[in-house]
């Protein structure tokens, strides 16, 4: 309980107790993981991992029973549980066996190395950053464009929002049949499916952004005479920065995915795709699943680092929240 005043408008300042939520001075540390986010955050991980493993065990139990069928094998319960937990090729592998491989294709392996996760990791961040960042910039000019030119908002806009309703599962083959017809193989191919992706929400985030100062700003402005260019560079754009950020921090996570997509109909050799793609002919669901953890580790890294720099921009323009 701390004390907190309220002043009103006559008579002096009243002392009002809020409760806070804070342990009290010498609580116990059971007491203080009670009251933060710590026993919380553990209980939802420790039920997940539960149902994990005995999910495993539902669904792995059908094959490891046929093989000791077909060998004419006899065993307990507790053996069985212990196969399914240990299947070469299972059905759903428990987080102990995509440790292990993650642990093997990243730590054990060097990181040059074709069978290193951090390789491939890298070969997808390659094509994810660059599609993010042509997506950023067709996005920003689409909204300046759509904001600043009526013809453009009544006649582009609804082109923008029809584009993102083609599946890019079949857009996908046609961009890398027509760009390496031009002779573009490689990077470019998959960075042209992330931008494809990603330009959509950097564009409505951003046309909102550009519309959303009052018009008694924007009626100031034009008071002060101030052209076009000067409104959008001193009330505009700093106040559509806020919509900016929340726009790539989505558009960066749907730029991998669209890096991991690209990756699947070129046939590639490296990148997370490609491991997804190998694992998945040769039935190694433990690769697949290690693959799928390393991306959501790259996406997160990529969101958080995004959000590290939309700190740092708000911060120095005085917006900090």
């Amino acid at each position: 309980m701390s004390p907190i005043a309220f002043a009103r408008p006559c008579g002096p300042a009243i002392p009002m107790t809020i409760d806070v939520a804070r342990p009290p001075a010498g609580a116990t540390w059971w007491r203080r993981l009670q009251t933060g986010h710590t026993l919380p955050v553990t209980t939802v991980v420790l039920l997940i991992l539960a149902l994990w493993y005995l999910g495993a065990i539902a669904l792995n139990a059908p094959r490891v029973l046929d093989q000791w069928k077909l060998s004419g094998a006899t065993k307990g319960t507790g053996d069985l549980i212990a196969a399914t937990w240990s299947m070469d090729r299972p059905v759903l592998p428990t987080p102990t066996q995509i440790g292990v491989e993650l642990f093997r294709t990243v730590i054990a392996e060097p990181i040059t190395s074709n069978r290193s996760l951090l390789y491939h990791a890298y070969v997808t961040a390659s094509s994810t950053v660059v599609g993010f960042a042509l997506g950023a910039l067709l996005g920003v000019l689409l909204a300046v464009g759509i904001v600043h030119v009526r013809t453009l908002d009544r006649s582009l806009m609804p082109w923008i929002i029809a584009s993102q309703t083609v599946p890019i599962l079949a857009i996908a083959p046609m961009i890398i049949v027509v760009l390496g017809n031009l002779g573009f193989t490689g990077l470019l191919p998959k960075s042209v499916i992330s931008m494809y992706l990603c330009f959509f929400p950097i564009a409505i985030g951003m046309v909102k952004g550009l519309r959303s100062p009052d018009p008694l700003q924007l009626d100031l402005m034009r008071s002060y005479s101030a052209m076009r260019r000067q409104v959008l560079w001193k009330l505009r754009w700093p106040a559509s920065v806020p919509f900016l950020f929340a726009s790539l921090k989505v558009a960066i996570a749907i730029s991998l995915v669209g890096a991991i997509v690209g990756e699947l109909p070129t046939g590639a050799q490296a990148g997370l795709g490609a491991r997804l793609l190998t694992g998945s002919y040769y039935g190694q669901t433990v690769q697949i699943w290690a693959a799928l953890v390393m991306a959501a580790v790259l996406g997160a890294s990529l969101v958080y680092l995004v959000a590290a720099v939309e700190a740092f921009v708000l911060g120095r323009m005085g917006m900090r929240r």
